[in-house]
């Protein structure tokens, strides 16, 4: 086998065990990356701050990379309507945080406090809500942070890195009661719950498959893959200097300790220690509209395939990548059923993005909501429009960074999760789903999914 795609559990408890020591960040036991045996002590969780319809909501938001960049725009849309304030911005680049809070000066009125450790924002009496928009190995272990210190908290996708970290979260915000959003925007589209409630009281036949892809062309402005920089990588070189104002063990926090490499700060979805790459960044949006639409929770097993196929320039996450999992039955499916995700980077054609009844098949269209189509149709003919479908849905709502702000401050000031478009029951779905992908990739196997344990193993 590979030794750079297996990764034994002993490594992951010693690497985790090296990070945390490194970041010199007590508080989570050094084990499985943040401790699965860990109790956190939820009773001494401070109280959240209740926030009524005319209070406003004080944001506070941890990273300000790109992702951050992003979110600053969507609050800025609806700054007013909403009532929100970015009161305070952390990041361990100074330079960033600096740049970061500039713009929320000129673009919200008010500068907002900076500061370099996230514990000390989340200590803050002038922030209710956090936005966690760091890299994903950091995503568990300020969750938890979060729900101690009483903060509401909008976690970017995925939940966590990994599963041992999504038990922990998800145990800790049910203890709390917490009213947590998972960036999953797509969520915010009513096409995935109108599917279901189509399915649950029309039908579509016995279920047996499911299938949706995440696709990009990644190539140069000849259309060269090969001499394109590829997927997520921006150009920096290992061997560029520190920025004197980066803290590099806290960037790593519960990461293994290395030394500092430009690629792994700039470039880092392309490395396992702090990413689960495409499975994690990409397909966590997909699949988690199918588990919504098919009411899909703990699956039997999965399988992802793929490879470094098109830059081998030091990654170790697939530049290509695929997923098939296998889920039981339950009340929408008779016997249980297949998903399978599409994940290439050097060829952005599509795939229906489709759930395959024995009766009829429902199509989602990206930007419309779904079509049903009985399956003596051969289904959306563009050129000649003869088919047509036996139902259609129009959707509301949109993948929109704004409108999944917007839920979540309806939830927070209804205290009312059950109003979230994203809970972190989805959140956790989503990481298992893709973690099962990941390490079946790693390992050549299919992986098995125990559902009352919580855990996966080889097949």
């Amino acid at each position: 086998m590979d030794q750079k795609r297996s990764l034994s559990r002993r490594d992951l408890l010693a690497k985790s065990a090296l990070g945390l020591a490194a970041a010199g960040l007590g508080g989570c036991a050094a084990a499985d990356k943040m401790g699965a045996a860990q109790a956190h002590d939820v009773s001494k969780a401070k109280t959240r701050r209740k926030i009524g319809p005319n209070d406003t909501i004080n944001i506070g938001v941890i990273g300000t990379g790109g992702i951050a960049v992003a979110h600053r725009g969507a609050l800025k849309r609806i700054a007013a309507e909403d009532k929100i304030k970015i009161t305070a911005v952390c990041d361990c680049y100074e330079t960033r945080m600096q740049q970061y809070a500039d713009a929320v000066q000129k673009e919200f009125g008010n500068r907002p406090e900076t500061i370099k450790d996230y514990r000390a924002l989340l200590d803050r009496k002038d922030v209710d809500k956090v936005l966690i928009a760091t890299p994903e190995h950091w995503h568990g272990r300020q969750t938890i942070d979060a729900c101690l210190a009483g903060k509401y908290i909008y976690c970017e996708k995925p939940m966590t890195h990994h599963i041992e970290e999504a038990n922990e979260v998800l145990d800790v915000i049910n203890k709390t009661g917490n009213i947590v959003q998972i960036g999953i925007q797509g969520m915010s589209d009513d096409s995935y719950r109108a599917a279901r409630d189509y399915i649950k009281n029309k039908g579509i036949g016995q279920i047996v498959h499911a299938q949706t892809s995440y696709v990009r062309r990644y190539s140069d402005d000849k259309g060269n893959f090969e001499r394109t920089l590829g997927l997520w990588r921006t150009g920096h070189k290992s061997n560029e200097p520190k920025p004197n104002d980066l803290d590099w063990n806290m960037w790593l926090g519960p990461a293994a300790k290395v030394p500092w490499d430009a690629r792994k700060y700039w470039d880092w979805r392309n490395y396992f220690d702090y990413s689960g790459g495409i499975a994690t960044d990409l397909f966590v949006h997909r699949i988690s509209r199918m588990m919504v639409a098919l009411d899909l929770m703990d699956p039997v097993c999965g399988v992802g395939m793929g490879g470094i196929f098109c830059w081998p320039d030091g990654r170790d996450v697939p530049d290509n990548f695929e997923m098939i999992l296998e889920y039981p039955k339950n009340d929408l499916i008779e016997k249980g059923m297949t998903i399978h995700v599409l994940g290439t980077m050097a060829n952005h054609r599509d795939i229906e993005h489709c759930i395959r009844g024995f009766g009829a098949t429902l199509i989602f269209d990206k930007n419309q909501g779904f079509s049903v189509w009985d399956q003596n149709e051969k289904g959306p003919d563009w050129k000649t429009n003869k088919s047509k479908p036996i139902y259609v849905h129009k959707r509301t709502g949109a993948e929109d960074q704004s409108l999944h702000h917007k839920n979540h401050h309806a939830a927070i000031r209804a205290n009312d999760k059950k109003l979230l478009n994203c809970p972190p029951e989805l959140g956790w779905s989503a990481v298992v789903a893709v973690n099962l992908a990941n390490e079946g990739y790693r390992q050549r196997k299919c992986m098995v999914w125990d559902a009352k344990k919580r855990q996966m193993r080889a097949g």
